[in-house]
């Protein structure tokens, strides 16, 4: 795993998913909130191995920090019995809490040198960013901007990131043509996301520093995604494409900074000086 990579994949495990989980509200199966409080601390095992040559040190550390997203993802279906909502906005939410663990599974994987159903090492190093940030907080973002903004164009994005990214992790198991239709859809939920953030969060939110959060996450999204789809399409038809180094140096690192960060950055800013009535009227 490349330093720049593991600098990414650090990020999201101590920053963006810890600070993701207290943006979590309403009906919750007891125990979330505590797990994101303790979340930073659970993650420290895998941070640690993310440095480590591959072996027994390194797979255990990842073993404990995968552990951690199992008993995360289980609240998934904790959270679906107490809320018996399939909404869109509550679909992201959901779709937020499982996507970690595929990471730690990666993460155990790829640190004890196995190619896990037959994916080289490479792919699974990406796949523990990508369902960090694409899968994570992507999916998260997208649930807060339904609720927020409301409409068609809301549900649609609270929808497609979830099953864009279901579509590329099966496109894994497929073929090319199959991940590039998952990066189409993804695509479009994220610019729907990038555009309602623009259109209809930013300008509601009370002090420049959070505009310019969320007009950063919303620029981001569209170019990083465009990176993505040109990726995805050279993948499918053999077209000059960018390579996964760069791409890791490019959209890895802008969605990771540019968007992910920022934007949870901001609805944290928008949570404080939030009413109560605001706040209570948000599902997640």
């Amino acid at each position: 795993m490349s330093a720049l990579v593991a600098a990414i994949v650090m990020l999201g495990m101590l920053v963006v998913v810890p600070a993701g989980l207290r943006l979590i509200d309403g009906p919750q199966p007891r125990g979330l909130r505590l797990l994101g409080r303790l979340w930073p601390l659970l993650a420290v095992p895998g941070a640690v191995a993310l440095w480590l040559p591959r072996g027994p040190a390194a797979t255990t550390l990842a073993t404990l920090y995968a552990l951690a997203t199992l008993v995360l993802a289980l609240h998934a279906p904790l959270r679906l019995a107490v809320t018996s909502s399939l909404a869109p906005s509550e679909v992201a939410v959901l779709t937020a809490l499982v996507t970690p663990s595929v990471a730690g599974l990666a993460l155990v994987a790829e640190r004890a040198g196995y190619e896990l159903l037959g994916f080289d090492l490479g792919i699974l190093a990406l796949t523990v960013p990508h369902f960090h940030f694409a899968g994570f907080a992507a999916a998260l973002v997208a649930g807060l901007v339904c609720r927020t903004s409301e409409g068609p164009p809301a549900r649609f994005a609270a929808l497609s990131v979830p099953l864009g990214t279901l579509l590329v992790l099966l496109g894994y198991f497929v073929d090319d043509w199959a991940e590039l239709a998952g990066a189409m859809v993804l695509t479009a939920g994220m610019w729907a996301v990038a555009l309602l953030t623009w259109r209809d969060v930013r300008p509601g939110a009370p002090d420049p520093v959070t505009r310019t959060l969320l007009a950063l996450s919303s620029a981001v999204l569209v170019v990083t995604m465009l990176l993505a789809l040109s990726w995805a399409l050279g993948e499918a038809t053999g077209l000059p494409h960018p390579s996964l180094t760069w791409m890791a140096a490019t959209h890895g690192l802008a969605n990771a900074l540019g968007f992910a960060l920022c934007s949870v950055l901001a609805w944290h800013r928008l949570r404080a000086t939030a009413t109560p009535k605001e706040t209570a009227s948000w599902p997640v």
